[in-house]
């Protein structure tokens, strides 16, 4: 009589329902984390470089309306345009109307406060997004693979014991190839694991940075100076 043939293969092919629904997801899983790590990825890296760019172009411009060619030729893409885009609207819009509705009340000041808050709030969000999917399935995984172990255990045991041969051969070769499952869940886990670390991490620098920015541009807009190293440093000379 032959000898059997173990391996992923066989285990695939004589898993149950359960068994092949529980590979399935573990591989919906895979995919779904692998394609936001990519897209993210490629994402953070465009808008780091768009935004060093924008942030030197801002500080070096000689005027406002420079700022606002910028702004209106290359779009408010990332995070820190968007808020310089929405922070000059707001200022011109509030000293056009002088905060005549209620959403506008107050000084120019805690408009714009108002106004560059719900830019970072907005670009948070927009960095989060994602990330949840990197959780569920960076916490889920091993736990659905180790279900597929233990249903693949529970099979190839009762199997065993309704052929009544329960010598090693025979049982350590079905209850390897269920170990498989588990070290599948491992597997499509670690690299969600890792990027959603990575991603948290860069997100943190981001918005660290978006902070301080917000601080110095909203300075400048106030009082025409920009606060850099504990030091004013008046740039009113080349404001529109």
């Amino acid at each position: 009589m032959p000898t059997q043939t173990l391996g992923f293969s066989h285990f695939i092919s004589q898993a149950d329902g359960l068994g092949k629904a529980l590979f399935v997801i573990l591989i919906a899983m895979s995919l779904a984390s692998w394609y936001f790590i990519v897209t993210k990825a490629l994402a953070k890296l465009r808008q780091r470089r768009a935004s060093e760019r924008f942030v030197d172009l801002f500080w070096n411009a000689s005027s406002l309306d420079e700022v606002r060619n910028e702004i209106n030729t290359h779009g408010a893409s990332e995070p820190f345009s968007h808020l310089s885009s929405h922070a000059l609207f707001a200022r011109e819009h509030h000293q056009r109307t002088g905060g005549g509705k209620l959403g506008e009340a107050g000084s120019l000041a805690e408009f714009l406060t108002r106004s560059m808050r719900k830019v970072i709030d907005e670009e948070t969000a927009k960095l989060e997004n994602g990330l949840t999917v990197l959780a569920t399935v960076g916490a889920t995984a091993p736990f659905v693979g180790l279900l597929g172990t233990v249903w693949g255990v529970y099979g190839a045991l009762v199997a065993i014991g309704m052929s009544g041969a329960g010598t090693l051969d025979k049982v350590a070769g079905p209850v390897g190839e269920a170990l498989i499952m588990t070290g599948l869940g491992l597997a499509v886990a670690l690299p969600a694991v890792v990027a959603y670390n990575s991603f948290t991490r860069q997100n943190r620098l981001t918005l660290t940075r978006l902070d301080a920015f917000a601080h110095d541009l909203f300075a400048y807009l106030t009082t025409g100076a920009h606060h850099q190293a504990g030091r004013i440093v008046n740039l009113q000379q080349g404001a529109a």
